[in-house]
């Protein structure tokens, strides 16, 4: 049985935009089971690059949504860029929707990424492997196909391995609905939460907009698709800075069926 890794309270990687370039918003990671906030390394770069200050916390998912919230008001400061989007990756995706939805919050949210949304129905959960090598080769295989970020937590001594595999906590399975612009990301090949939650919750959000990774699996944000996943994300994140409707900012054209970006 594993335990989450023990980190101070206040453990927050953040990455700012680059010299000269003004915030453009504020990005709140939430990671999900087994992983850290120096897991979305790669994530937080990028995302800094195009002018984002991204803060990513050593939350777990036993934390309760007013600790969440403690400590993502904590990272976020005083006075944080608008907009403020909390980013959250399996159990992290659904502390976001918890905390979106107290009306009590210390801040306030505008939006909301739910990426790989851990299952909330009681069916089985996978199954490790019985071998440690074997195990940790299945929770690859289920979490990304990217390379890099496969050495990258194989790697990583504060990952902690299994984790994945096991129940999400009871306080986050029940149905929540924040009434904030959402982009919900998922991986159509996810072996551990099927898409058609993805899809179910998407259509419960009041102003979701649903984005499937051809191929993908569990963890989107860091999975082979990254590039395509974060120029996504960047995108909503730049209508949801010009209008909270989420107007189109950009029309692309093939033919006679315009897509909207």
């Amino acid at each position: 049985m594993t335990t989450a890794p023990t980190v101070p309270a206040t453990t927050v990687r953040s990455w700012q935009p680059p010299t000269g370039i003004l915030p453009r918003g504020t990005l709140l990671v939430l990671p999900g089971r087994g992983e850290h906030g120096g897991t979305y390394e790669r994530f937080g770069r990028r995302l800094a690059a195009d002018g984002y200050v991204v803060h990513a916390l050593d939350t777990a998912p036993e934390h309760t949504a007013r600790e969440v919230l403690t400590k993502v008001a904590a990272a976020a400061g005083e006075r944080p860029t608008a907009p403020l989007v909390l980013i959250g990756s399996d159990t992290g995706a659904l502390q976001a929707l918890h905390m979106a939805a107290d009306t009590d919050a210390p801040l306030t949210t505008t939006g909301l990424i739910l990426a790989g949304t851990a299952p909330t129905t009681d069916g089985p959960a996978p199954a490790a492997a019985d071998d440690h090598d074997s195990g940790w080769e299945a929770e690859l295989a289920a979490r990304t196909a990217c390379p890099t970020h496969r050495k990258k937590i194989t790697d990583d001594r504060e990952f902690v391995r299994g984790r994945l595999f096991g129940p999400v906590p009871a306080h986050l399975l029940p149905d929540t609905r924040p009434d904030l612009p959402a982009l919900v990301l998922h991986g159509e090949a996810d072996p551990i939460s099927p898409l058609e939650q993805a899809r179910g919750l998407a259509r419960r959000l009041s102003h979701a907009t649903l984005g499937v990774l051809h191929e993908g699996v569990h963890d989107v944000l860091n999975d082979a698709t990254h590039r395509t996943t974060a120029a996504t994300i960047v995108l909503w994140l730049e209508r949801l800075r010009a209008d909270r409707g989420m107007s189109p900012i950009l029309t692309l054209e093939t033919g006679a069926q315009p897509a909207h970006s």
